[in-house]
């Protein structure tokens, strides 16, 4: 029988597990639900493209119009939005408004459905995070699904995600480690892979006698690579990512920022306790599913060691690394959970640990 190498034995001694259901602040009670109905994944109909979607279709109500030439979906983005819901246009700003009306009950409709679920019966808030919640139609969507919610009788707070969508995914990472491990450090690295783009970045905290606060976590540096724009092989994408958390590293050296040596991943999917991605992967570029690739494995591979230090890396679901970065807002509740609207619907619930 073969020796595992130097990294397997590193990474099966870790104080942490892949994709762990129990926290050092929480217990993950669900995480990449995927709920069917007759017409497929409910959380399709509340995702990015379903809300484009729905613009489209009212945009070719009025199509001859010259406001409705502005709204085309494959040109529209986020920004072009808000700029139209503060302006001067009324078709175009009645053709985003009935967009956003739409979305909303679709957004209100997944959200019921959700609620029915065991895991999910007594969320009392629910952050939703992704790109969408940056914008302001996206947040009057969010606002008028938590009135439809509450006209049905289910009492529950939605709001938009508290950092940048961009970053969530970052500081998240922090959440995943008992604060003892980041004792005598003043950061760690955290990395978001998604369908259209990966992110890495340092993320720093304040110390209050020697022992790290990580409740304002926040991300000091950050490197964004589009690769939905370049489709680029597995290969290709890993070994980008492995250069933009190697410069990041180099940046933190040169200002004497002391990291952690854990690597905080957040990708899609349901995550094995080996650092494999299980299912739930089919939107990252090239095959990450199954077996045969182990992202954890690779990454510390890659990068042995940082300051010295052996690397340990810790993988978790997007979605759950997104909400985790809401526990310092989510104290006065006890269950709540996290949506992410982006390529697809992310989905996590979690109880704040006795």
């Amino acid at each position: 029988m073969s020796k595992p190498d130097h990294n397997t034995l590193k990474q099966s001694h870790m104080p942490f597990k892949h994709g762990a259901s129990i926290l050092p602040s929480v217990k993950i009670d669900s995480y990449n639900l995927r709920i069917r109905d007759k017409d497929g994944f409910i959380g399709d109909k509340a995702n990015k493209a379903a809300f484009l979607e729905k613009v489209d279709y009212w945009r070719k109500q009025v199509d001859s119009h010259a406001a409705a030439k502005r709204l085309k979906m494959k040109d529209i983005s986020k920004t072009d939005i808000d700029k139209i819901l503060g302006g001067d246009d009324k078709l175009a700003q009645a053709i985003i408004w009935l967009a956003i009306h739409d979305f909303a009950t679709d957004l209100s409709d997944v959200i019921n459905r959700f609620l029915k679920e065991k895991k999910w019966e007594k969320t009392e808030r629910i952050a939703v995070g992704g790109g969408l919640s940056e914008s302001a139609a996206g947040q009057f969507a969010i606002a008028e699904a938590m009135v439809r919610l509450n006209s049905l009788g289910k009492k529950i707070e939605l709001r938009p995600i508290e950092h940048l969508p961009d970053e969530a995914g970052l500081i998240g990472a922090v959440h995943l480690v008992p604060a003892w491990v980041l004792k005598g450090h003043d950061a760690m690295v955290g990395v978001d892979i998604g369908g259209t783009n990966i992110r890495a970045g340092i993320i720093t905290w304040e110390t209050r006698k020697k022992s790290p606060d990580i409740s304002n976590a926040k991300v000091w540096k950050m490197d964004l690579w589009r690769h939905g724009e370049e489709d680029p092989s597995r290969g290709k994408a890993l070994k980008r990512l492995i250069k933009m958390i190697k410069v990041l590293l180099e940046s933190a050296e040169k200002e004497k920022i002391i990291v952690a040596p854990i690597v905080g991943i957040a990708c899609p999917g349901l995550i094995e306790s080996d650092g494999s991605i299980a299912a739930g992967g089919q939107n990252l570029p090239g095959n990450w599913e199954g077996e045969s690739f182990n992202l954890a494995r690779e990454i510390a591979s890659s990068i042995p060691e940082i300051q010295g230090k052996d690397t340990f890396v810790v993988i978790h679901n997007d979605a759950v690394v997104q909400g985790l970065s809401q526990i310092p807002s989510m104290k006065d509740v006890r269950h709540w959970g996290i949506l992410t609207i982006g390529t697809g619907l992310g989905n996590a619930k979690f109880t704040h640990n006795p």
